[in-house]
């Protein structure tokens, strides 16, 4: 039987730290490198993260929004990207944030979680704005290739507020996305180990003003915090913001991280995940 994605990623958790270095080839930050906004350096940009992640952490996040904009040669940059970091020994998120119902939804989990698949990674996020139950056709696809899924929970940006914190029986729709991946991992996970769905909650999202009360109970939900860094969340508010829940955490830190340019990437990734280590050792 194969390792599920789950404890792939707790064994990478437990190994490296929990940051996950974000590539972003924004192209702000591709004129800081050096480079012109094209798909051949978008793809130089992702490899030359990849390198310098290699050994470094265990999770890398490529935001696929920044090859795509480049249409056919944006999606061959990122073919290569996605290939080299699972070559490299990393796990590789796909941020492309799909969501739709039926056969369209699995032709979306096809192209991100089938082995072999030129999209291939080892997880995706998604949203669940058309129901959490639209997504069990690609929940169960991610489990029986031995991907995994993270699903949109609690974004910090200030549009989200109104629908994600809107009440649901007595529940905020937030928590509700939260309650019913739970439920999926407890059907589908043993205990003591990690889910291989988790949640997308941004680190500085209040989570008592988003009726997010994070349970301890086995199996653990992984949860990916983007905005650490530039956004503003630290390794030291790690603990602070997530309580019970910080060892099961995914730190995302992008532009904080990619901004120390080619030369400097690879020290500040040691600097970055050593502070991590710090914060969640105590």
């Amino acid at each position: 039987m194969s390792v599920s994605f789950g404890e792939r990623l707790q064994r990478a958790h437990d190994a490296y730290g929990p940051l996950c270095v974000g590539i972003d080839p924004h192209e702000h930050l591709l004129a800081q490198w050096g480079m012109d906004a094209t798909a051949a350096s978008a793809r130089d940009f992702g490899l030359r993260v990849i390198e310098a992640a290699a050994g470094r952490v265990g999770v890398v996040k490529p935001q696929v929004a920044f090859f795509e904009r480049y249409g056919a040669a944006g999606f061959a940059a990122l073919e290569d990207v996605l290939r080299a970091g699972r070559e490299a020994g990393l796990l590789v998120i796909a941020d492309a944030k799909r969501g739709d119902i039926g056969s369209t939804m699995d032709g979306y989990a096809a192209a991100w979680l089938t082995s072999g698949a030129p999209l291939e990674a080892d997880a995706l996020t998604v949203t669940p704005y058309v129901g959490v139950e639209a997504l069990e056709g690609t929940l169960h696809q991610a489990l029986r290739a031995g991907k995994g899924v993270f699903v949109l929970a609690a974004t910090s940006n200030p549009e989200a507020r109104e629908l994600q914190r809107a009440d649901v029986d007595d529940d905020t729709v937030a928590a509700l996305v939260v309650d019913q991946v739970t439920a999926f991992n407890a059907a589908t996970t043993g205990e003591g180990r990690w889910g291989s769905v988790g949640v997308v909650i941004g680190a500085t999202v209040d989570l008592v003003a988003a009726g997010l009360g994070l349970r301890t109970e086995d199996p653990v939900a992984p949860i990916l915090a983007p905005g650490f860094g530039a956004q503003g969340a630290q390794p030291r508010d790690l603990r602070v913001r997530f309580g019970a829940r910080a060892g099961a955490v995914l730190a995302s830190e992008s532009r904080s991280i990619l901004s120390a340019g080619a030369d400097g990437l690879a020290a500040r990734i040691d600097e970055r995940s050593a502070l991590y280590r710090e914060a969640t050792d105590d």
